[in-house]
């Protein structure tokens, strides 16, 4: 998973008020192993809900729980799908009600399960009640959530369709009702439609276990449908966009050249033939979803962004965030802990090595891009130097491997966005040491390579063994780091590796955005008793909002004509991340009692900041080192 970054740091800074189990598979409970029935209706739809049939078969014992998932994986936080769960019924074979109790948020205990025929609930969607986009709280994050209009459908499945706990591993069939006028796309494995009427479809699918029902989303709707090939995988990309803002051909070209580099990059790593792409682009109203960001699957990923981003900054997210996702094939997806294998959707354990599933993840995300041409060498120092600087805003002195382990609790929960900083300068630390302990012949990437032909999607590794395993499969140098730096509290002094390539700290002018001053400096500031939110000094070293004479204290209260408060900062905020040169802009700004109009044309914001710098004194074994680094 992973949300908008950059954007992200702000949340972080305290300006917006925006506050996987071990248990393996037990035996079965049915007479029969036959798979279970599960149906959707889309053109039932009553009140904005979605109603829902589950047919388990025949139950051998008296009583059996029925659960719909509190934590989904991925999400490193409380979801509770089942408080989106209506009118839940257990009928019998001779259709009358059986005795249910609902024993908690998620479950559902059914008493006289022998004469069990089917359940039927109504599924309400998460899209349109979030408060904060399910960042910082107990909703689903957005990419992770469901949304049920007219027009479109967004079927994470795990919002919808519950399990058995001791059925998991049952196979299950579904039913999608839908018009035949819809557009539907999914990864998992379709066995046929059947035309029900001129205007309904039933198409039905198949999974061979539970964990497949959550890994392959499903978009149905008025869709933007791209289908193309990156050398041997098909990419199926599915954008809706409200008010036909943007299209999938609009972005076939950026994901093609992102996803081909992507593939050029892993090389031998080959793990899927397909991948899906899901776009939903949100119109920031109020029942709009507010979490921007995508969740990944084995094979998919959901994606939530602003409709009003332009094009530009929308293909610039699009890399940052769907690259990020896409890496996920190496890791959690095919490298992982017994705590992912057997992933408890109820109770989970969490593995202790979210610094490898999130963090090496970011770090490929942003590695590939310099390593195959897509940025700068200059560009890709200053990602990782603002890496730095938002990893010291928090906790560096917390242990990942414990932070990861207690990911749901507090001091810990606060802290997991560092898996995005920290958890990537961890990877870049690793990488350096690699290439320069192996003459730079090894690497971070070459490393999980080794790891996933060992283990791969269907073997885990055990938690307490992997950094010893690690440490036996490369040198005493890196496990000495993983013992210090990951399992351990010492900060990492990141001056260290930047000397092994010929790199030091320097001022230098460095483009920047319209929400920071270099860095992580950013230029607001909010006032939590007046539910303002003004313009810090930083403002006035960013050098567009210095051209338009903005002065420290400047209360902003509408950008481009939509109101600022401390409710909607993160939505309205993170769209002026998105803004793009030459962008016409308004601001409008309360001075000392007084109104100020800022109306002007958006030219390219700068600063100058500390930031990595290449040395020039570096001897020439370090300069190869940094070749072999950044280019191979």
């Amino acid at each position: 998973m992973i949300t908008m970054k950059k954007y992200f740091a702000i949340l972080g800074l305290g300006l917006v008020l925006v506050g996987c189990g071990s248990a393996k598979p037990k035996a079965d409970d049915l007479a029969t192993n036959n798979p279970i029935e599960t149906a959707l209706d889309l053109t039932a739809v009553v009140d904005d809900k979605v109603p829902v049939t589950i047919n388990p078969g025949r139950f051998t014992t008296e009583s059996v729980t029925y659960r719909i998932p509190r934590v989904v994986q991925g999400t490193y936080s409380v979801s509770d799908f089942g408080k989106y769960i209506d009118d839940f019924k257990a009928v019998d074979y001779n259709g009358n009600e059986l005795a249910v109790e609902k024993i908690d948020t998620n479950s559902w205990t059914i008493s006289n399960a022998t004469q069990l025929d089917k359940i039927e609930y109504y599924v309400n969607d998460t899209f349109d009640i979030e408060t904060n986009g399910g960042i910082g709280g107990e909703q689903p994050f957005s990419p992770a959530g469901t949304n049920i209009e007219p027009e479109n459908f967004v079927l994470n499945l795990h919002g919808f369709i519950g399990y058995f706990d001791s059925l998991k591993s049952n196979q299950y069939t579904l039913d999608v009702t839908a018009p035949a006028s819809f557009d539907r796309t999914s990864a998992l494995l379709s066995t046929g439609s059947k035309t029900v009427s001129e205007d309904v479809v039933v198409t039905s699918y198949f999974a061979p276990r539970y964990f497949d029902i959550t890994d392959n989303p499903m978009m149905y709707g008025n869709l933007d449908v791209e289908e193309f090939m990156v050398g041997d995988i098909k990419i199926v990309l599915s954008v809706y966009s409200p008010n036909k803002v943007h299209t999938a051909a609009s972005l076939k070209e950026t994901a093609f050249e992102m996803m081909k580099a992507q593939k050029e990059y892993l090389g031998d790593i080959n793990t899927t033939a397909r991948y899906d792409i899901f776009l939903y682009l949100s119109e920031g109203k109020e029942d709009s979803p507010k979490g921007f960001g995508a969740l990944e699957h084995h094979t998919s990923t959901v994606a939530v962004f602003p409709e009003s981003t332009p094009l530009e900054g929308l293909k610039s997210s699009f890399i940052d965030v769907i690259a990020h996702e896409f890496f996920h094939i190496v890791t959690p997806l095919s490298v992982h802990s017994e705590d992912i294998h057997y992933f408890d959707y109820h109770q989970p354990t969490f593995s202790k090595h979210l610094w490898m599933y999130e963090g090496v993840t970011e770090y490929f995300a942003q590695h590939f891009q310099v390593y195959k041409g897509l940025m700068s060498n200059e560009e890709f120092y200053s990602t990782m130097n603002q890496k730095i600087s938002t990893s010291r805003m928090l906790d560096d002195t917390m242990s990942f491997t414990i932070m990861s382990e207690n990911v749901l609790d507090e001091p810990y929960a606060s802290n997991y966005y560092n898996v995005y900083m920290k958890g990537a300068l961890i990877g870049m630390c690793i990488d350096i040491l690699m290439r320069k302990e192996s003459d730079g012949q090894r690497s971070m990437l070459s490393l999980m390579k080794e790891l996933s032909m060992k283990y791969g999607k269907n073997k885990p590794f055990e938690d307490d063994k992997i950094i010893a395993e690690i440490t036996e499969m490369t040198y005493p140098s890196v496990g000495e780091f993983l013992k210090t730096h990951v399992e351990g509290d010492v900060p990492i002094n990141y001056n260290e590796f930047f000397e092994m390539v010929g790199l030091t700290m320097g001022q230098t002018e460095v483009e920047t955005n319209y929400i920071f001053a270099g860095g992580q400096n950013v230029i607001f500031d909010a006032d939590q008793q007046a539910g303002t939110i003004f313009f810090s000094e930083m403002a006035l070293k960013n050098s567009f909002w210095a051209s338009q004479g903005v002065q420290a204290g400047d209360v902003i209260k509408k950008v481009n004509g939509q109101e600022l408060t401390l409710q909607n900062a993160q939505q309205v905020l993170g769209g002026m991340f998105m803004w793009q040169e030459g962008q016409e802009i308004t601001v409008d700004l309360e001075r000392n009692g007084e109104p100020v109009l800022i109306k002007a044309k958006l030219t390219k914001p700068m600063a100058v900041s500390e930031s990595i710098v290449e040395n020039e004194d570096a001897t020439p074994e370090q300069i190869e080192l940094r070749k072999a680094w950044l280019k191979g």
